[in-house]
């Protein structure tokens, strides 16, 4: 429970700043939609620093290695550090021909190169989050990323509607807002695990070999992250390609889909947990239960989720402010949002379970077969003309082969290794 308020709690406040974007019109809005899937993709290949790390410091925790399980989350967030200067060194003179990559409007991809350039300033901050939010959690410490997550959230929405609303400084305040609210997110984090550290007699020094170590075992989450973010990537850039009309709905219907998607996840972050400390100390048939109770409860919540989707579609365009033909786009694009979800509430748990028990190995491959797929159906949608429905059933039938994928190899054994680091 605390890991679904730390998940939700960002994309609500993302959600809000929709709303207070939205205000300025449909151009900005748009916009947002550009940078805000642009970043996700530069930043978001590092989720490696708090997955990874999530799982390997669990299964040391699990085998009774208390200070090497914190010594491998301060690697993590050396590496974070690194990564983030590399993304903003790489990001900011790229900023204008990656959101150009989009092939949205001159209108819209101007708002959007104004938000990119000023978020890639949150970056190093961002991955330190990621890092100490997978640390806390192979503690099996869910509460304290909660309250971070709240708090730094609710910063990041005050700021906005203050500087946006307020100031009227454009989409400009909306970016500078969230990044000093990251930025006290990471200070936090920071602090917490050295004081633990220095509780625990554990150097913060940096560790080159630990460093090394942390970056080749997430190769292949990265790998498997990447083959998620080209989906999302190409679906943003064929809904722009398709107007700003388009590419507005595509934009709320996005942050709905990941608000769900992230309070999904919720029980994927307590499969990573839960599942590395089990196998670290050795019981399979606690994992094998854990993992059967934890399918289920994704398929119930998903079945939930699409409930409430079907109930709130009538009022949900309203709430964004959404002109005409973005609200009639967005009420058929949210159909496919709510039946997707009890096929996504089983994959994201499973894909928790597989990186507790350190299998991005595969992972990587399933991801890279599902994005095949997603591919297919991306290219009879802009063969077809099929527009922003038919990428959204595209996007139905990837969740399909990551579904397949995953199942399959959950009812296998080859998963399930034991010790304090899988060979």
């Amino acid at each position: 429970m605390p890991a679904l308020g730390a998940l939700v709690a960002e994309p609500l406040f993302l959600l809000a700043d929709a709303a207070i974007v939205g205000r300025l019109g449909t151009t900005p809005l748009g916009g947002l939609g550009v940078a805000a899937q642009a970043l996700s993709a530069l930043v978001n290949v590092s989720i490696f620093l708090a997955y990874g790390t999530t799982a390997a410091v669990a299964r040391q925790l699990g085998a009774g290695n208390r200070q090497a399980a914190i010594r491998q989350g301060i690697d993590g967030i050396w590496l974070a550090g690194a990564i983030g200067i590399v993304v903003i060194a790489f990001g900011l003179p790229l900023a204008g021909p990656i959101v150009h990559a989009f092939g949205a409007t001159a209108a819209v991809t101007g708002q959007a190169v104004t938000y990119l350039r000023i978020s890639l300033l949150g970056a190093p901050a961002m991955l330190a989050v990621l890092a100490g939010t997978g640390i806390l959690r192979g503690l099996q410490d869910t509460r304290t990323p909660l309250i971070v997550s709240v708090t730094a959230n609710v910063v990041n929405v005050v700021l906005n509607a203050t500087f946006v609303l307020g100031l009227r400084f454009g989409i400009a305040g909306s970016a500078w807002g969230t990044v000093i609210a990251q930025n006290c997110a990471a200070i936090a984090y920071l602090t917490m695990v050295a004081l633990g550290a220095r509780r625990a007699g554990v150097g913060f020094g940096i560790d080159l070999a630990g460093i090394k170590v942390a970056a080749r075992t997430g190769a292949a989450l990265v790998i498997r992250t990447l083959a998620l973010q080209a989906v999302l990537i190409a679906a943003t850039s064929i809904a722009a390609r398709q107007g700003d009309v388009a590419i507005a709905a595509h934009q709320v219907a996005f942050r709905l889909w990941n608000l769900l998607a992230l309070a999904l996840d919720a029980i994927a972050i307590a499969a990573q947990a839960i599942t590395g400390k089990y196998l670290g100390a050795g019981d399979i048939a606690g994992t094998r239960a854990a993992t059967r109770l934890m399918i289920r409860w994704g398929a119930g919540c998903g079945a939930v989720f699409c409930l409430l989707v079907l109930a709130a579609r009538p009022w949900l365009p309203a709430l964004f402010s959404a002109a005409p033909p973005v609200a009639h786009l967005l009420l058929v694009v949210l159909l496919v949002v709510a039946i997707e979800q009890p096929v996504a509430g089983v994959v994201f748990v499973l894909d928790g379970v597989l990186i507790g028990a350190g299998d991005q190995n595969y992972l990587a491959v399933a991801g890279l077969l599902a994005t095949a797929i997603f591919g297919l159906g991306a290219a009879i949608d802009v063969l077809s003309g099929a527009g922003l429905l038919g990428l959204w059933i595209a996007i139905s039938a990837w969740l399909a082969a990551r579904f397949v994928t995953l199942t399959w190899r959950a009812h296998g054994s080859r998963w399930l290794v034991t010790g304090a680091v899988r060979k």
